[in-house]
């Protein structure tokens, strides 16, 4: 079995998403059977790209130059469609990157658990978003997408801590607020396809930022420190700007992330 680390680089190194998500879903597979059997497969260490392979479209750009359109609008739903679909294929990197560049911290086995699978159902993720595009006649790539995706990766591409902070805590965080609106807007709109997906990722999104936390906390009792405070800390120098209200606080509980991580970090706290 090749080692983990460096089936995360094959992944890191696919450009086309659909081709990216398929290898990632079979090296998930071929983890998930070996741990199934017993199994504590090679990690091994590997240097993964400072940035991962990206398809030809779509064009990216600065957040400011990505057109707004109205999600009333078929156009508006398209571009949310297709603004969750370049998130979640950014996930799917992020999560391998974290194998990959980390690979050299000694870690307990259940770290890989979490992030392979993490990694798998956001794969399952792009793939639902890909679909829901074609279905309307669109296409991931159709349109503009936000450049500053990977800024997170490579700001904490040499703190573990850093990483799991900004990533899950922060920026998938900020999907459990947003999702339940984005639902009703297709809800409304009665597109059921996309209702069914946005549900799926909503549902399971919850346990990648959880996977956050919990090794976060899990590296602060490692190094002694306090969790909260070391948390605001990393959030002020990684992340640019203060986290924005409204909070999903029931997810964000059920996900490990207590008020008190993330309301002192509002604009005026």
């Amino acid at each position: 079995m090749t080692p983990l680390a460096q089936m995360a680089v094959d992944i890191l190194t696919t450009a086309d998403g659909r081709a990216k998500t398929a290898l990632s879903r079979q090296h998930a597979a071929t983890w998930r059977a070996a741990r199934a059997a017993g199994e504590t497969p090679e990690i091994g260490t590997a240097a993964p790209p400072d940035r991962p392979a990206r398809p030809a479209a779509p064009d990216l750009v600065a957040p400011r130059d990505v057109p707004r359109r109205k999600p009333g609008t078929p156009e508006g739903r398209i571009a949310l469609l297709h603004a969750v679909a370049h998130i979640e294929l950014n996930a799917v990197d992020l999560h391998w990157d974290i194998i990959a560049r980390f690979s050299d911290t000694p870690l307990p086995t259940g770290f890989y658990d979490d992030w392979v699978k993490a990694a798998d159902e956001e794969s399952k993720h792009f793939n639902l978003m890909a679909d829901c595009l074609e279905d309307v006649g669109s296409f991931y790539g159709a349109l503009p997408a936000h450049a500053g995706m990977w800024r997170a990766a490579e700001d904490t591409a040499d703190d573990l801590m850093g990483r799991l902070a900004v990533v899950p805590m922060v920026l998938e965080a900020r999907g459990l607020d947003v999702t339940p609106g984005m639902i009703d807007i297709f809800r409304k709109a009665k597109a059921t396809a996309a209702v069914a997906a946005l549900e799926t990722i909503y549902a399971e999104e919850v346990s990648h930022v959880a996977y956050g936390s919990k090794w976060f906390h899990f590296l602060c009792g490692r190094h002694d420190l306090d969790p909260t405070g070391v948390f605001h800390d990393l959030v002020r120098k990684y992340f640019r700007g203060p986290l924005k209200p409204p909070f999903n606080e029931e997810k964000r509980a059920e996900a490990g992330i207590p008020p008190d991580f993330y309301w002192p970090l509002t604009e005026g706290a």
